[in-house]
């Protein structure tokens, strides 16, 4: 035998390999269909191996989804999500979870969801079994800050129970969106009360408050409750604000004065001046009055033992002090 014909045969039997193990693996998947009820046609499977859909994937998910009831939805709905690029496994287990919890899903709403990176069956199982969302959700925000009326300061943390609104839940915002609105809710219902007092003694007035402002619309969840965790008395931000405005009207006060004692000194300065100016003309007019007649020479001399005079009694006092 020629080696030409040992390679033909070669080929063939690899060949034949290959076609044995493609279809007992077909048989295989189309047999598994057929007993749990499943139509899935053997045709059907070989077209998602050439058009590259793992074909197991899609049986399995068929199979789980007619055992579960949801004969509606069919293999190309499943290949299409597939090809889409969603998570098929998890779409499946989450329609499977809405129909036994009587939640109203469709595929077309399942697989947008998935679509829009959205966890499904999270979203499922919070619609089932609500959570609970701190307020404020950790980091360096402990509590809620708020001022009732009266000018005191009240730290609050809050707990809000959400289910998931499979409805809303393409579009619809997040948990930052419902904490931001309650914080806003809190910040507000305290703010109008008269008293620091009328919270502490009713705090679930404040819950209700915030409750009943529908803080939900237009989001993924539905507010089931809004309970007060904790409530912490602060500072006294209205004294504090009352002392800082009484300090700056001093300050306004202090600066006022400054310029009035600065507009005082300098008018005595003035006058001094003019004081020093006239008596450095008096010199000038002893002489003119001599020359006019009008001042003797004892007059003169008068004027300068009272001079001295002056001068004597000024020293003798500045001794004495």
């Amino acid at each position: 035998m020629s080696n030409f014909m040992i390679a033909l045969l070669g080929i063939v039997f690899v060949i034949g390999g290959l076609l044995i193990s493609v279809i007992s693996s077909v048989l295989g998947l189309w047999f598994r269909a057929i007993v749990s009820s499943a139509h899935v046609s053997m045709l059907s499977i070989i077209g998602m191996r050439i058009r590259k859909v793992q074909p197991r994937l899609i049986v399995d998910s068929k199979i789980n989804l007619t055992k579960a009831g949801l004969k509606d939805i069919s293999v190309c709905e499943l290949e299409t999500h597939y090809l889409a690029g969603g998570n098929l496994l998890e779409v499946v287990r989450a329609c499977i979870a809405a129909d036994k919890a009587n939640i109203e899903l469709t595929w077309k709403q399942a697989t947008a969801i998935d679509l829009a990176g959205r966890d499904l069956f999270d979203a499922v199982k919070t619609s089932v079994h609500p959570k609970v969302i701190d307020c404020p959700k950790g980091g360096n925000d402990k509590y809620i800050s708020a001022v009732a009326k009266n000018g005191i300061e009240l730290l609050v943390r809050a707990r809000v129970t959400v289910r998931t609104n499979i409805m809303q839940l393409v579009g619809g915002a997040t948990e930052e969106t419902i904490i931001a609105r309650v914080g806003e809710g809190i910040v507000n219902a305290i703010g109008s009360a008269d008293s620091h007092y009328d919270v502490l003694q009713s705090p679930h007035n404040v819950s209700e408050t915030v409750l009943h402002k529908g803080l939900d619309k237009q989001t993924a969840f539905e507010i089931l409750s809004i309970d007060i965790a904790d409530i912490t008395v602060g500072k006294n931000v209205g004294a504090v604000l009352q002392s800082e405005q009484a300090l700056a009207d001093m300050k306004v006060a202090q600066a006022r004065a400054e310029g009035k004692k600065s507009m005082a000194v300098a008018l005595e300065q003035e006058n001094k001046a003019k004081l020093v100016e006239a008596e450095a003309r008096i010199p000038e007019a002893i002489a003119s009055a001599f020359e006019r007649g009008q001042l003797g020479i004892m007059d003169y001399q008068k004027l300068n033992n009272m001079i001295a005079d002056t001068e004597m009694r000024r020293a003798i006092a500045k001794e004495e002090n």
